[in-house]
Formats: structure tokens, sequence, C-alpha cells
């Protein structure tokens, strides 16, 4: 088995309303256990599972991280000593239900690594995989050595580079289902609108109809606390979004309530 990016995760102040609009919005299923809901929501498209996380005191806001599954955690650790000894991996509380190991690529960005065995496997992640119509695609982050994560994520976790265009100086790498997008992280990018570190950038989805999903949006956005909260209000606004469009995963941009970025896509 080669290595799944298959875990996503969100931190926000609001999990529970955020957690209903990308059921409403996207159809993605959550496992109804009540009593873990209550600590945070997990969702899923059958493929990704995406836990939505309360915020605490000290903690940033938006997409958090990602998750890699590998066949075995202590292989990873093994070849990864190797080419990159500084790399740790540290052991995470049981309670979370995608991942036993969290760990880290060459510029500090955190992720999860779980295995098919460990037995804290729980909500979306413990359920069977199911076929629906809304997938999620793809999700960036912005490096400023965008080369070197490229290579640490091909040849520690086996990623396949994709020769696709991107942001000048960025890559592509998938599992064969979902795509990494690595994009240069230069302050003059930002340049017009809020300055953000390097990190989490955005995730996006594949939809059968952007007609479809537009009339759908409306309809749900009768209720307030499910509408998207606007990207272009202003001047700022309006050039985070040109530096969003540039990801070439997606043709129609939104935000979640709480301002996490999203591309989506038509299936062609």
């Amino acid at each position: 088995m080669g290595s799944k990016l298959n875990h996503l995760a969100i931190t926000t102040d609001h999990y529970a309303q955020v957690g209903m609009f990308y059921r409403a919005i996207f159809g993605m299923k959550a496992s109804g256990d009540t009593a873990r809901d209550m600590n945070a929501v997990s969702v899923g498209d059958g493929y990704v599972g995406m836990t939505i996380i309360p915020r605490r005191g000290g903690r940033k806001a938006g997409l958090d991280h990602f998750g890699i599954e590998v066949e075995d955690v202590e292989a990873a650790r093994q070849k990864c000593a190797k080419r990159f000894p500084d790399i740790e991996f540290v052991k995470r509380p049981d309670n979370r239900p995608f991942t036993s190991y969290g760990c880290h690529d060459p510029a500090g960005t955190y992720f999860d690594l779980g295995q098919p065995r460990d037995n804290n496997r729980a909500d979306v992640y413990a359920m069977d995989g199911w076929k629906q119509e809304n997938t999620i695609t793809h999700f960036a982050l912005r490096a400023r050595e965008a080369e070197k994560l490229a290579d640490f994520y091909h040849d520690i976790f086996g990623l396949r580079a994709l020769n696709e265009r991107t942001e000048e100086g960025g890559y592509q790498l998938t599992d064969g289902h979902i795509t990494m997008v690595i994009l240069p992280w230069k302050i003059s990018a930002f340049n017009g609108a809020g300055i953000e570190q390097p990190g989490m950038d955005h995730f996006g989805f594949r939809v059968p109809s952007l007609d479809k999903l537009k009339a759908h949006i409306a309809k749900v956005g009768d209720n307030l606390q499910l509408r998207p909260k606007p990207i272009d209000f202003d001047a700022e606004g309006v050039a985070r979004l040109n530096l969003l469009k540039k990801c070439p995963h997606g043709t129609f941009h939104l935000c979640d309530p709480d301002g996490t970025l999203i591309d989506v896509v038509e299936d062609a």
C-alpha cells in the first residue's frame, strides 16, 4: 500500500457550525457519534476525513494541518532518519480519531501520521469508504523552500510528482487520488492583501455541476449561519482572491463561514 493523503483538520471557534456547513454544502458525511461530536466534528467524502476542532487559547483558526496514512509508521520513521535526522516523530494522545503520531517536514509544517492498524481510529476514519458526487481534490500549503519540501514528500512517502502547471516555483504531488500543492511563499505575493505566514493555504472540491452547486449554496444561504464568508468584499479581499485563483485546481472560489479558503472545479 502506498501513502495516502486522507486527512485534513480545521481549527475554528465555531466547529459545530463549520461542520454543518461542509455537510450542507458539499454533502460530506459525519459518523453520528454524538459523544465524540461534543469534542470535535469529523466529516468525510469517502476517502478524505476532515476533523473540525474547537479552537483553544493560543491556537490559530483556519486550515490547520493534514495527515498521511502509511503502512508502517516505524518504517517511515527509519527511512526519514537516514536523510533527515532532525525530523521528529512524536506520539499523539489516544483521543485523536485519525492519528497516532505527529511529524513535520523540513520547513516545520506539521502533519499527522496514521497507519491502518491504529486502534484509536474513530468517526469517519473508522467507517468503510463510500462513493459520493462531491469529493476533495487537493490541498495547498506555502513554504519558502518549495523544492526541498517536494523532494521530502516524494522521497519519504513516495508521493508522485506531477508535471502540471502551478504558480511559478510551485510543485504538485499526488497519492493517485488527492493532490498536494506546494506553493512558494513570497512576501511580495501578498501585495495589496494581508500577509499570511507560511503553512496551510486552502483546499478544494470537485463537483458534478458548478451551476447546481451555486444554486444549492444560494438555497442553503437562507440560513445565515451557513452562508459562505465573502472573500472580495474590499480591495485587500480582491488581492487575496486573485492569489487564490492562481491555483490550477479551481474555477469557483469561496470561504466557509469561518474564512477557510476553498477552490471548486467542475468534474470533467
